[in-house]
């Protein structure tokens, strides 16, 4: 089975993250330690928020997590939040791919074959760079999470196949009318590389609404077809996962989906020391 990447999704250059709406683009965090700061606007109102997270370079200790989410359902800041507070290794295939392809590895090389003709890059190919990345030390040692990945039952099994089972795996669900109208409403300011979005995140000035442009996928019709595909992938990978499966409520603020996602992760690392702690008496 081929995988759900190509050269369109690997290839392109990675969205510059200057908007102020998780499900536009997210926002880099702020370095400075122990406190982590990132600011945001929520869905229905542009007035700015702070959150702040505590970071712990022990906290998520050998942690697995997969996380999954449609288009514009705010995965990517969530994704960001959650790393830095718990340090795991931050895996997605897109990424792996394009560095693969950058660093001119055997599997890069196989992969950009594919590509350049137009094709899925195979499985095989996706699930061995995952693994390999996943059997790294700093994977090991700190614990991953591995974000949109895999997307389908055939991925997931050959993870399993590898020994790469995850404690948890986190849904973020939104409603397809919320996701539809976040997406088309997105818009590219060329210059600058900022996000906008023409109800919840405006263009500051005439000037820069005239020069933005919309991505040839940002329509409704296309959003629709993407969200059909995603759904099917969901429902093939959950099977598989569903005792361990937590849902989000994606459609809420940044801070509630965040809390929801570090309570479950929180009770997920006591019930593990509670185990640990058992073994060992």
């Amino acid at each position: 089975m081929a995988s759900y990447l190509n050269s369109s999704m690997v290839l392109s250059k990675p969205k510059q993250p200057a908007s102020h709406l998780d499900f536009l683009n997210s926002q880099h965090l702020s370095s400075w330690s122990p406190i982590t700061s990132v600011r945001w606007r929520t869905h229905h109102q542009r007035c700015s928020v702070q959150v702040k997270v505590r970071a712990s370079s022990s906290m998520g200790k050998g942690l697995k997590v997969m996380i999954s989410g449609a288009p514009a359902s705010g995965k990517g800041t969530q994704c960001e939040l959650i790393t830095t507070k718990y340090d795991l290794v931050h895996i997605a295939a897109g990424d792996l791919l394009r560095a693969e392809i950058a660093a001119g590895s055997q599997s890069g090389k196989q992969a950009k074959e594919y590509m350049e003709k137009g094709q899925l890059v195979p499985d095989e190919i996706v699930v061995t760079m995952v693994k390999n990345r996943l059997s790294q030390p700093d994977s090991a040692e700190k614990g991953w999470l591995l974000d949109g990945y895999p997307r389908s039952s055939s991925q997931a099994t050959a993870l399993q196949a590898y020994g790469f089972k995850p404690d948890i795996f986190i849904l973020l669900e939104v409603p397809q009318e919320i996701l539809v109208d976040r997406v088309v409403g997105r818009r590219l300011d060329p210059v600058t590389g900022r996000i906008y979005h023409m109800t919840y995140s405006p263009p500051e000035t005439e000037e820069i609404a005239a020069r933005l442009t919309q991505r040839f996928d940002d329509t409704e019709e296309k959003v629709k077809l993407r969200l059909q595909t995603h759904n099917q992938n969901v429902e093939s990978v959950l099977s598989l996962f569903e005792d361990i499966t937590v849902k989000v409520d994606g459609s809420l603020s940044k801070e509630d989906v965040f809390a929801t996602i570090d309570s479950a992760l929180s009770n997920l690392i006591k019930q593990k020391n509670a185990t640990l702690g058992m073994a060992a008496a």
